[in-house]
């Protein structure tokens, strides 16, 4: 059987078991209640029909040779009929060909790179079909789309605009290869959009409660590396060789595979922070003889980290915070800000002073109680009787460290010339940077 469920926004959708007994759902959007009813009807004659094997009743039939090639497309999505073929003129390229064609071309690609293609791919082909003529799909198809995929996919607007963005090349891949005379894509909006919203920052006590809830060392490392280290988890991670690591001297070499292909960003160069230097020191400590990786155990780049990520964090007591290890960066630089030049923590972090205006620097409640605390010195300096005011002209020797940052932060540039591994009694690692 078949049910009907709406969401607040009167959106609609079919909810049913396959014939393989996976739940499956056919998303329509704002449809009216009757024509929903009649959708509904039809997918059950077919589930039933599947189920059997036995031929669809006349009725749902015809009801599918006149259905809307969306509708038809969405039907073919959850695997209740076949794609529809449809002759083209000679010489035309289907959507299918243009896509596969995409791909092949892309030769330097990353496996990342190619997942994140195959969702907008896969939102082109459910909604025009594969054997689209490419050549037919306009402006205002493109357009369709675009609404399409943020009201029924329900996606966030950044979203949309990167989908929109690969969308674009695609199309104009096919341009350049004489397939298409114009990209019917070219006019969306696209490019990164910052989600604030959906920004946290991880206070060191919150850090350390979901440090004491990882299972293992290595797991520990992990988390320091993106909060205390500023690493993107798992690329950076998992391109880290203790042949980079020179505990001695408190240097560390990040390969970057993000980045590589921009001049100079192959690879940086960073301080071990007095916080992670820990459990750089304990992971060294575990490691076997001749090892190669910092990361041994969970090398498998297409593990799901965040997964095991998110049970940690709720042993720790707390509730998992929107984009898991972006925002584990975020927070390290928005409090490296605090104590080093700008230019200084991007070239740490790895990135640019603007993108980490647009997507990394955050406003945290430091910042409001510091700003508090001025306020209110100031206020109490002009309540003052004229008496005790500073004397126009003198000096008054005043501690020279900024409001809100600790000691440990100050300290840092000492901590990165002067600390040794003599100093805390540890065993360093023959290799050097």
């Amino acid at each position: 059987m078949a049910s009907i469920s709406r969401d607040p926004n009167g959106r609609r959708r079919i909810i049913f078991v396959g014939h393989d007994r996976i739940r499956r759902a056919i998303y329509l959007g704002k449809f009216p209640q009757k024509a929903t009813e009649t959708i509904q009807r039809h997918v059950e004659a077919i589930v039933s029909s599947l189920n059997s094997r036995s031929p669809l009743d006349a009725d749902t039939a015809e009801w599918l040779g006149k259905l809307g090639d969306d509708l038809h497309a969405k039907l073919v999505a959850v695997h209740l009929v076949a794609p529809r073929q449809t002759a083209l003129p000679a010489g035309a390229t289907t959507l299918k060909a243009l896509v596969d064609g995409f791909n092949a071309s892309k030769l330097k690609a990353k496996p990342s790179t190619r997942v994140s293609w195959g969702h907008t791919q896969r939102n082109l082909i459910t909604l025009f079909g594969e054997s689209k003529d490419v050549a037919k799909i306009t402006e205002a198809d493109a357009e369709r789309w675009a609404e399409w995929i943020e009201v029924d996919q329900e996606l966030s607007a950044p979203t949309i605009r990167r989908r929109c963005g690969y969308a674009k090349q695609f199309f104009a891949f096919g341009k350049k290869s004489r397939l298409i005379p114009s990209n019917p894509f070219a006019e969306l909006k696209s490019g990164n959009l910052a989600n604030r919203e959906r920004d946290h920052f991880i206070s060191r006590e919150d850090a350390e409660a979901v440090l004491e809830k990882c299972p293992d060392v290595e797991w520990r490392l992990l988390f320091a590396l993106s909060r205390y280290g500023g690493l993107r988890c798992p690329s950076e991670h998992l391109s880290l060789r203790w042949d980079d690591v020179d505990l001695p001297r408190g240097l560390m070499r990040v390969i970057s595979p993000k980045t590589e292909h921009h001049q100079g960003g192959e690879s940086r160069l960073i301080p071990i922070f007095p916080e992670l230097r820990p459990f750089l020191q304990d992971a060294w400590d575990q490691a076997e003889d001749g090892a190669e990786w910092v990361v041994a155990k969970r090398r498998d780049s297409a593990a799901n980290l965040r997964t095991t990520m998110v049970k940690i964090i709720r042993r720790a007591g707390l509730e998992p915070w929107p984009k898991l290890f972006h925002n584990l960066r975020a927070t390290r630089q928005t409090e490296l800000e605090e104590s080093f030049p700008s230019h200084v923590v991007c070239a740490w972090i790895g990135n640019s002073e603007k993108v980490a205006r647009k997507h990394y620097l955050q406003v945290t409640e430091a910042h409001f109680a510091k700003a508090q605390n001025i306020g209110t010195a100031r206020h109490t300096a002009q309540q003052q009787p004229e008496m005790c005011r500073k004397p126009e002209g003198r000096k008054i020797a005043t501690n020279t460290k900024p409001p809100g940052i600790t000691a440990e932060y100050a300290a840092i540039s000492g901590v990165f010339e002067n600390q040794t591994m003599g100093d805390e009694g540890l065993e360093p690692p023959t290799s050097t940077v």
